[in-house]
């Protein structure tokens, strides 16, 4: 199990604990301490302490990915698992899963996420119907909505963490992570690109606290070039494989979520910009070259209501009252 730890000393101990009472004990934690500087790295060394089943590693601040990958090198067991320092493993999540797997001769493992949100609401999110899939239903259920099939609800969502991966498979293949954001999907793409058997349940297995401070809340300065190399690698995996054939307009499609990311980024917290400009930067993104071209090829249909909303307000090129609807939301 592999658990980066960047500045989480508010949740690191409840998220091992979550772990160390798990009903399967036969596991083994990494904890990646990232270059925190908030005292995590010597919560990391105190939770080792007391537990041998916990390593630590100490390294200089390279982001999740780096993290991620960090442990993958570490990794002995067949079996790997992410889980994220701010989260929660459900009563039994190891058990359900090492057990759906062994017993159905699959090479991978996946349950449901608890959406949790800071109100105490919840939201369980299923990856699929419960069931066992073989490369087909893989393809089908898996890679195609990942590569052409996001934007119309419900998205297929790329949490790593609901999956028990096979280690022999991504050593294999030398599946790791890259960037720092939505570097879940192409890192699932990669692994499932190679995977024979998937055993799925409906029972949750995670709880993912929706924390509004986390990364994926805060402003990304140059989202358009972070989108652009998440791109560019997706567009290498899709070039020239039964995918490309099966998803004719998978590009505008990605590029169109691509944009609606990039206009909430745009209003998210830490840009502290006028109003005015604002609108300003909503107008130099439809501009560029991919979102464009995407507004150009495609027009959204069956988005959830609050994406379908944007995206009528972008092609009318009604920035003001994007603009106001963005101020309406932010004030709630």
């Amino acid at each position: 199990m592999i658990v980066p730890v960047y500045q989480a000393v508010k949740t690191l101990r409840a998220c091992v604990e979550s772990v160390r009472s798990q009903s399967y004990a036969d596991w083994a934690m990494i904890l990646i301490d990232d270059g925190s500087s908030d005292g995590s790295g010597a919560l990391c060394d105190e939770l080792a302490r007391l537990d041998g089943r916990i390593r630590v590693v100490h390294q200089p601040n390279g982001g999740v990915s780096a993290a991620r990958n960090r442990g993958l090198g570490e990794v002995r067991a067949p079996w790997v698992y992410f889980l994220d320092a701010d989260d929660l493993l459900m009563p039994g999540a190891l058990e359900t899963l090492h057990r759906l797997a062994e017993d159905n001769g699959a090479d991978t493992a996946a349950g449901a996420v608890v959406l949790t949100e800071s109100d105490g609401s919840r939201i369980t999110d299923a990856i699929l119907p419960a069931g066992v899939y073989e490369e087909a239903g893989i393809r089908e259920q898996i890679l195609l909505p990942l590569t052409g099939q996001r934007l119309r609800a419900p998205i297929f969502n790329g949490y790593i963490v609901r999956y028990l991966l096979r280690a022999a498979i991504l050593k294999e293949h030398a599946v790791t992570f890259e960037g720092g954001y939505l570097e879940d999907e192409i890192f699932l793409m990669d692994y499932f690109f190679h995977a024979k058997r998937l055993a799925v349940t409906e029972e949750p297995i995670y709880d993912y606290l929706m924390n509004p401070a986390s990364a994926t809340h805060r402003y990304m300065e140059d989202f358009p070039g972070v989108f652009r190399r998440f791109m560019e690698r997706k567009r290498a995996r899709v070039a020239g494989t039964a995918l490309e054939k099966a998803c004719p307009g998978w590009e505008a499609d990605t590029n169109w979520a691509g944009l609606l990311i990039a206009v909430g980024n745009e209003y998210a917290p830490g840009n502290d910009v006028s109003h005015r400009e604002h609108r300003k930067n909503i107008r130099a993104l439809c501009a560029l070259p991919e979102y464009a071209g995407a507004m150009k090829a495609l027009h959204p249909r069956g988005c959830g209501k609050r994406k379908q909303i944007v995206s009528e307000l972008l092609l009318k090129r009604q920035y003001l009252l994007l603009d106001a609807l963005y101020r309406l939301k932010n004030k709630r």
